[in-house]
């Protein structure tokens, strides 16, 4: 069996075990069990590509294979990978087990609650790793529809109108995706779905020019592409903890790798008629999102918000189409999914002990529960990007890369985009002085308790990842380089 193919094989028999399962106790050991095998896996998989690469392997995509799956179609379960997909994976198995372990007191139906989360991670591992258009496409779907009940069932606040929000503005970005991939398909004249056979065919212009923008605003939609983005901050305000923490940072991550995949690999011409275009919406949604989260008050809110900032960040520096701004754009992914994973695990845990996510009533945490404070204290520097921690370097990569443009228009986007440098610091530096700093003004907070076990465990994971990669970024630069070099190439 191919390595990858382990990537679904786990999660379907992680969801076989819980369905067995007779109490919580077997639940959470099925769900330790498989979401430690996917990291181990997933840091596996890894090194066995550095590895490769290092020796000389000249193929883009490593650990291929292709088995025929509806031959009339020329639909067939392709999978393979290249750094991009290799770090997106490493990514997914983080969040996955990290929030296995902020999930661990969930009541109530734990059992049916796993089991959703299980299969929502099947849709994202096996989104990462398919080469064929199709099956891609069919992933990305099961990965979107676990989210209603997760949200409708688990959720917080107004869960139905966030849960049926968010599933009918993902699937209508899925309807533009299925359009413009039997678009790529008969535009190739090419009889198959893969996408490495099909980026050696030459698909007419004129069914570039009219099919990227579909690709791209399907893909956008998850990316919280403006002003298509509605659907995330109550999505994410509404989502249990787990749910927020792998919606955000992986599941969105979704539609950046889609738009690189796709969109811009397969569709260069297209991509250099529209991407002035997108690239305006993009540059709004960056500006757009810090300003909105300054203006919040749920900690959710900011947080999503947040996120739109960041991710338009990423399909901002796609759309720039530089070898340095596309490295730039995989980091950011990276980035925003660790440190986005760990705010929103915090805020989890600090609403499960107050009650609230309301900073008018947050204060003087710091002394109460010192070590999720400091925890959101980390998360928040590295949201602001300081020097060290994951933030700042996916950031001046972006921007460095975005400004080697020399024309006014691009210069002039870099320029506003990077305004959202200091709104975040401005929300993020009010945010941490006004819940954690002071003094507790609620009685009833007085008595809460700190951090238990396997939230400390969590909290450790994801701090040590946004550390790591802020420390030592070169390795997934050099992992993804060679990755990103052919896709500049065709754009070029």
């Amino acid at each position: 069996m191919n390595i990858l193919s382990l990537f679904v094989l786990i999660p379907v028999l992680m969801l076989l075990g819980l369905w067995v399962a007779r109490n919580v106790n077997q639940v959470r050991g099925v769900m330790v069990a498989g979401s430690s095998a996917l990291l181990v896996l997933a840091v596996y998989l890894t090194t066995a590509y550095i590895g490769l690469r290092d020796a000389g392997a000249t193929e883009t995509m490593l650990f291929t294979d292709s088995i025929s799956w509806y031959a009339p179609l020329h639909i067939c379960y392709s999978v393979g990978v290249d750094g991009i997909s290799v770090v997106m994976l490493l990514l997914s198995a983080i969040i996955v087990f990290t929030g296995t372990f902020a999930s661990w007191k969930l009541q109530p139906l734990t059992k049916e609650y796993f089991l959703w989360y299980t299969l929502l991670s099947t849709g994202v591992f096996g989104f990462f790793i398919s080469t064929d258009l199709f099956t891609m496409f069919m992933f990305y779907e099961v990965a979107l529809i676990p989210m209603y009940l997760l949200i409708g069932v688990w959720g917080s606040g107004k869960k139905e109108y966030a849960a049926m929000k968010l599933t009918l503005m993902l699937m209508g970005g899925s309807a533009f995706l299925l359009i413009g991939i039997l678009g790529i398909y008969y535009g190739s004249g090419a009889e198959t779905m893969n996408i490495l056979e099909l980026v050696d065919k030459h698909i007419p212009e004129e069914w570039q020019r009219t099919f990227f923008p579909l690709i791209f605003l399907g893909f956008g939609v998850l990316g919280a592409l403006f002003p298509f983005h509605t659907w995330s901050p109550d999505g994410h305000a509404s989502a249990p903890t787990a749910v927020s923490m792998l919606h955000a940072g992986v599941l969105m991550k979704l539609g950046g790798y889609g738009c690189f995949r796709i969109a811009l690999y397969l569709m260069p011409q297209g991509a250099a008629v529209w991407g002035d275009f997108f690239l305006v919406l993009t540059t709004i949604s960056v500006v757009y999102g810090a300003f909105s989260a300054v203006v919040q008050t749920d900690l959710k809110y900011i947080n999503a918000y947040s996120s739109v900032s960041h991710c338009g960040l990423v399909l901002f520096a796609l759309l720039m189409m530089t070898r340095v701004s596309a490295t730039g754009a995989i980091l950011q992914m990276l980035s925003h999914g660790l440190m986005t994973a760990l705010f929103f695990a915090l805020i989890g845990m600090i609403y499960g002990r107050t009650h609230t996510r309301d900073i008018r009533q947050l204060s003087g945490l710091m002394r109460i529960m010192p070590f999720l404070a400091v925890g959101y204290v980390i998360a928040g520097l590295a949201n602001l990007g300081l020097p060290g921690l994951s933030g700042f370097v996916a950031e001046m990569t972006v921007f460095v890369g975005s400004f080697q443009y020399t024309d006014l228009f691009h210069r002039t986007c870099t320029i506003i985009a990077t305004m959202s440098i200091v709104i975040t610091a401005v929300y993020i530096l009010r945010v941490v002085g006004k819940i954690l700093y002071g003094t507790c003004h609620n009685p009833e907070h007085l008595k809460l308790t700190d951090a238990t076990w396997d939230e400390r465990f969590a909290v450790i994971c994801l701090v040590i990842a946004v550390a790591g990669l802020g420390l030592a970024p070169y390795w997934v630069s050099h992992l993804i380089s060679g990755s990103v070099e052919p896709v500049i190439k065709m754009l070029s």
